[in-house]
């Protein structure tokens, strides 16, 4: 049977350009970057060469890029230096739609610290409100931290416009583009933000590494303290091959982002308008506002969507209810009930995240057997 992956917003196939730029640092340079022999001389280049890459994606400078073990670590480092630089301001703004590795640490900041933490509400298509955004600032706001867009729905916010807010309200700004990157182009010579979240499996690299961009004026404050390592930012030995990786899937985002192509937009475009048309009582959740090129995120009326991506995995097809972080719950994810998705569609949601590596022949195959799915879970749900 022929697998077909549409689960790319938790994880996407590694590059083979990505494989082929790693392999020489998992054989021959395996030096450490930080040993003065030639071994070691040819870690650290292979780790300079990456850090350049990735800033060339972003139009920053290089040293402005601090290599982490993933997007967990680099949104958790960004709150914490905001915090520790302003230890007097304890209140953050976040919105109810974001990531676990942002609500987690916010949490722990309001029940062990007393930190005032206000969770900005959404749409029901996905928008932030902006407007909100600016009167909940205030003198003893430490953070603003909102991501560039949702892993779930796929719903882009206007970045510009909000750290553009953050800068005149004199203000921190985090945001978590994990699910960003490789999609949309950030031009960070242009754009005010003071934390940028990567995570390179999110655009066809390696798992494990991933890298926090940090503004020229922002304050910063290791949370892992040891050695000099990232230029005295991060310590530990560092994640060789997994930089190099993250370097070279940077290099093919920003050729990708050049091209102008939009054949993945195309592709999902296709496939929401042939669910649309063979399938009635459906919701597009995000439909309205700007979304991720690849992501369809779709509610089918009574239907259960544990029973819906189980079917379609034994058919050969992997998607998802809602983040990975959550595949082993049942119940609806916080984005949809943040969203206020009905009750007679929330439990039937699928989220369809495609890739550059998509086809057209699996989008037809999908669609082919997706009713009798439906159809199928329906029995199962009661009405």
């Amino acid at each position: 049977m022929e697998k077909i992956y549409f689960d790319n917003n938790a994880t996407t196939p590694l590059d083979p350009a990505v494989r082929a730029a790693m392999l020489p640092y998992l054989n021959e340079c395996f030096g450490n970057p930080s040993s003065g022999h030639h071994f070691g001389e040819e870690a650290f280049a292979g780790i300079t060469e990456a850090r350049g890459q990735v800033a060339a994606l972003f139009n920053c400078p290089a040293k402005r890029i601090i290599f982490t073990s993933g997007g967990t670590e680099a949104n958790n480092t960004a709150i914490w230096s905001a915090i520790a630089a302003f230890p007097e301001k304890k209140h953050i703004i976040s919105s109810t739609v974001e990531h676990a590795s942002v609500l987690a640490p916010l949490e722990f900041l309001q029940q062990r610290f007393g930190y005032r933490i206000d969770l900005l509400p959404v749409r029901r298509d996905g928008a932030l409100d902006l407007q909100l955004l600016a009167e909940t600032i205030g003198p003893d706001t430490a953070l603003v931290s909102l991501m560039g867009a949702n892993n779930e729905s796929g719903v882009i916010w206007p970045l510009a416009e909000i750290s553009e807010l953050c800068r005149q309200k004199k203000v921190l700004f985090h945001c978590d583009a994990v699910q960003l990157i490789g999609k949309e182009l950030i031009d960070l010579e242009i754009l005010p933000v003071d934390y940028l979240a990567v995570a390179a499996h999110k655009f066809h690299g390696p798992k494990g590494i991933g890298a926090l961009y940090v503004k020229r004026t922002a304050p910063f404050s290791p949370l892992i303290m040891g050695a000099g390592q990232e230029m005295a930012h991060r310590a530990g030995t560092e994640n060789v091959a997994g930089i190099v990786g993250l370097g070279k899937a940077s290099e093919l985002a920003a050729d990708y982002l050049k091209s102008g192509e939009s054949a993945v937009m195309d592709l999902r475009n296709r496939l929401q308008e042939r669910i649309m048309a063979d399938i009635g009582e459906v919701i597009v959740n995000g439909a309205g506002q700007p979304r991720l090129p690849n992501t369809l995120n779709i509610s089918f009326k009574n239907c259960a969507s544990g029973a819906m991506v189980q079917e379609l995995d034994e058919m050969g097809i992997s998607v998802s209810a809602h983040s990975a972080c959550h595949s082993g719950d049942l119940d609806p994810s916080h984005v949809l009930r943040a969203m206020a998705v009905p009750e007679t569609h929330i439990h039937g949601t699928l989220r369809i995240s495609l890739s550059r590596f998509s086809t057209d022949d699996e989008v037809d195959r999908l669609c082919e057997v997706l009713p009798a799915v439906l159809a199928k879970s329906r029995q199962g749900v009661a009405v």
